[in-house]
């Protein structure tokens, strides 16, 4: 009897210790794991502000914080409302009307997107600077000898960033909204009109309360990348909540102080965030489309002075936005051509190429896991721990790198402490003095990219097929290898891509990271901005908007939108 309860108990064990080691190895402790992992540097941000002297940020709240808000918030207004206007207008237009060359807008519209707004302001500058051409014209024109003689607008300005922020943001609004007309049903357009209602009247009743939603998520997106930028606004001369984030930590040597400011950011990120759920409060909008009714809108032709309205209204976008920081930067580079020589260039495109291409691999393998926890567990748990773990790109790069850089340099103390104490040697940093953080910035940033992309291509491949695979004697592990993952290839090939081109298009987190000796295309370019040396930094642009342009062609290819038969 006694040797029956050994047993008993010994397998009660065995079975306990099996579920253990079951659950350790499972995917969602893998998911736990990673989400966690994707959430440590705010957890660490919020310690190290608590922790702080709250003098600091009194003494910020006081002389840093009233202006740097009062200058943020009238840029994201601002910003808002042009990306909203030029984004909403230009779909409009290329979705309802056809004009001469529409079939070119369409993606053309797109094109703004791949000029980092650090480089906008660099070449806008340029542009509207004394000896630029805009200002050598009105000389010219007006005969006047000096800038004494004549007015003209400061691109150095608030207004000036809002400018140059906005037409390289407007796609995001252009994005969705386009989408949207492009699949919405054209009964409801077609019953406006037939109830007499002219083009203007069914735009503002009709067509702009159905964008609502998609124009309110673009403007959403623009402002994220507003409030995530610092290349700009400091070479612009704006003293955003952003760049002073950079300025307390960097030339103040305060941690704590930068640590509290960021989460007054945070605050506002937060704002943003729920500006879509508050604005859809209490109000439905259903896609009203029917089997029947998935045709594109029959489009009216503009002849005479509207066409031309129209052809003007899409060209000032895509000249400002994509053609002027082109022009400018082809024209110094073709001045540089020794640059081209340079080796401190194709070094620093290398270590580009090298961080991103670790960060796209890294953010891909993780999206994919997060892919395959909501395919196999669509559990309201679930769910929230994988969107709270892909909220990085909600971040702007400051807080996340700064956020990081406490976590990892608390890390490598602990270690080189313990090294120290027990083997009397010092291992330095090991991570914050490797490229490792600017890789671990850029998966948290980017994870967002990587998971909806896979979700998406998950969502594709029936559920069936898993049943399929396991009733013909497949284990989980090898139905996940043997059949979804080769239908997943070409969406991980599209996740790590887009990725990486953000990877090495992103500055904020990377100049704030990046280790002695460590230099990347972004901070290549920037340290000869920062030195106005911007005709030996126009190669390096050159090749980050050359970059930027591939997620462009991949939207554009998925999307539909740049389709010339719609």
């Amino acid at each position: 009897m006694q040797l029956d309860n050994t047993t008993n108990e010994f397998e009660r064990g065995k079975s306990q210790l099996s579920a253990f080691f079951s659950f350790l190895f499972s995917y969602k402790t893998a998911v736990i794991l990673l989400a966690a992992l994707m959430v440590l540097p705010i957890a660490f941000l919020v310690f190290v502000a608590a922790s702080g002297d709250f003098e600091s940020i009194g003494h910020l709240a006081r002389t840093v914080v009233p202006q740097s808000s009062l200058t943020t918030l009238e840029i994201l207004l601002g910003v808002g409302v042009m990306v909203a206007l030029v984004g909403t207008f230009s779909a409009w237009l290329v979705s309802f009307y056809d004009f001469p060359g529409r079939s070119i807008f369409s993606w053309a519209l797109m094109l703004p997107m791949a000029v980092p707004t650090y480089i906008s302001a660099y070449t806008f500058v340029e542009f509207f600077s004394y000896t630029g051409p805009l200002q050598t014209l009105v000389r010219h024109a007006g005969e006047f000898s000096s800038a004494r003689d004549y007015w003209f607008p400061d691109i150095r300005s608030v207004s000036g960033t809002i400018l140059v922020m906005g037409i390289v943001l407007y796609p995001y609004v252009y994005l969705s909204t386009r989408a949207l007309f492009q699949y919405q049903s054209s009964k409801v357009i077609d019953c406006a009109r037939s109830l007499g209602a002219g083009r203007m009247r069914v735009f503002a009743q009709v067509i702009l309360p159905m964008a609502r939603p998609a124009i309110v998520l673009g403007v959403a997106l623009a402002l994220m990348e507003t409030i995530n930028d610092i290349g700009a606004v400091e070479y612009l001369g704006t003293r955003t909540l952003t760049f002073s984030i950079f300025s307390v930590w960097l030339n103040q040597n305060d941690l704590a102080g930068a640590a509290q400011l960021s989460l007054v950011l945070l605050l506002v990120v937060a704002g943003l965030l729920m500006l879509e759920r508050i604005s859809r409060r209490n109000r439905q909008f259903h896609d009203l489309r029917t089997e029947r009714a998935d045709q594109p809108v029959e489009r009216i032709r503009l002849t005479g002075k509207p066409a031309w309205f129209a052809v003007i209204g899409c060209s000032l976008p895509v000249a400002m936005g994509f053609g002027i920081p082109m022009t400018v930067l082809v024209n110094y580079a073709a001045r540089r051509l020794s640059e081209s020589l340079n080796p401190e260039l194709y070094k620093a495109l290398f270590t580009s190429l090298v961080l991103a291409g670790f960060a796209a691999l890294v953010a891909a393998l993780i999206g994919l896991m997060f892919a395959y926890a909501l395919r196999k567990d669509k559990s309201h748990a679930m769910v929230t721990l994988v969107r709270f773990a892909s909220t990085g790109y909600a971040m702007p790069g400051t807080i996340l790198a700064l956020g990081i850089f406490l976590s990892l340099a608390m890390f490598d103390n602990y270690i080189d402490g313990m090294f120290r104490h027990y083997l009397g040697i010092s291992t330095g940093l090991l991570i914050t003095g490797s490229g490792a953080t600017i890789i671990y910035a850029y998966v948290v940033r980017f994870m967002v990219m990587a998971e909806g992309t896979l979700d998406a291509g998950l969502s594709r491949i029936s559920p069936s097929i898993d049943m399929a695979a396991r009733s013909l004697g497949r284990n989980q592990l090898r139905t996940f290898m043997s059949v979804l993952l080769p239908n997943l290839r070409p969406a991980i090939a599209v996740a790590a891509l887009l990725v990486m081109v953000e990877s090495i298009k992103e500055l904020s987190a990377t100049i704030m990271l990046r280790p002695f000796g460590i230099q990347t295309l972004s901070t290549h370019v920037y340290d000869y901005a920062s030195q106005a040396l911007i005709e030996d930094a126009a190669l390096g642009c050159l090749l980050i908007v050359v970059a930027g342009t591939i997620p462009v062609i991949v939207l554009l290819k998925y999307s539909g939108i740049g389709d010339v038969r719609n």
